[in-house]
């Protein structure tokens, strides 16, 4: 076998491992489509505000879809030799893998601020809208309930609140061991309780591991396929002569 003829192998089998990691992305971006409605109930009432212009679900759905076209325009191409077909799939494959990058940095300074920024919206909510909004109300007691935690950081997040102000200064059940009511500020501090902040970052993190890891292989497939693609059309012009 010719070294010609194993590269051009090679960009078939790495063009079929893209074919498959876009069809892993775009079911992964279906099935992020499908629960992001339970995963923004999760957050709570910041999560309409905060995450609009992250749509992880979308991108993955797009990017898979591309990657499945990108696969077999590949394997067209190795297997007909075409320059064309070639270079235009080394290009594509490069802007996707650019894009692929800058979600990633992207990503990782978004997280670097995510509790900051995730009090700037869910703070305002515990303070003025539980207990007087009947949704965010639901919303943070069944995470509250579920998670076994209190507020966002832990049971101050309520002090000075309206439920407070308006139940005699009592906190929520869930911020008191056994969800003991009345909860009193001096029960809260000797129960301990967790903020629910922490439990949802590492749920969060679980799931953006398994997707990092996802991602770096279709990005080390990317690469190799780029580099087998252009050797074939570096050296098409000496196979054809």
């Amino acid at each position: 076998m010719g070294c010609f003829t194993f590269f051009k192998l090679m960009t078939v089998l790495f063009n079929l491992l893209i074919f498959m990691g876009g069809l892993t992305l775009l079911a992964m971006g279906i099935w992020v489509s499908v629960a992001e409605g339970s995963f923004l109930r999760l957050l709570g009432p910041f999560s309409d505000q905060g995450l609009q212009f992250v749509n992880v679900g979308l991108f993955c759905v797009i990017i898979g879809a591309g990657l499945l076209l990108l696969g077999l325009l590949g394997c067209c191409g190795a297997h007909k030799e075409s320059k064309c077909l070639l270079l235009t799939f080394f290009s594509i494959i490069l802007i996707i893998f650019i894009a692929e990058v800058a979600v990633g940095i992207v990503a990782l300074v978004y997280s670097s601020f995510a509790e900051e920024i995730i009090k700037a919206w869910a703070i305002p909510a515990l303070q003025n809208d539980y207990g007087s909004d009947p949704e965010v109300t639901n919303i943070w007691n069944t995470t509250m309930t579920e998670l076994q935690c209190c507020g966002l950081s832990d049971h101050k997040d309520f002090v000075g609140s309206k439920f407070v102000e308006e139940n005699g200064g009592s906190l929520p059940p869930s911020c008191c061991r056994g969800n003991s009511a009345p909860c009193s500020p001096y029960q809260a501090e000797r129960s301990a309780v967790q903020g629910c902040f922490k439990h949802i970052s590492e749920t969060l993190e679980e799931h953006a591991n398994i997707a990092g890891g996802i991602v770096a292989g279709i990005g080390i497939v990317e690469i190799a396929a780029m580099m087998v693609s252009m050797y074939l059309y570096c050296h098409l012009d000496k196979r054809i002569n």
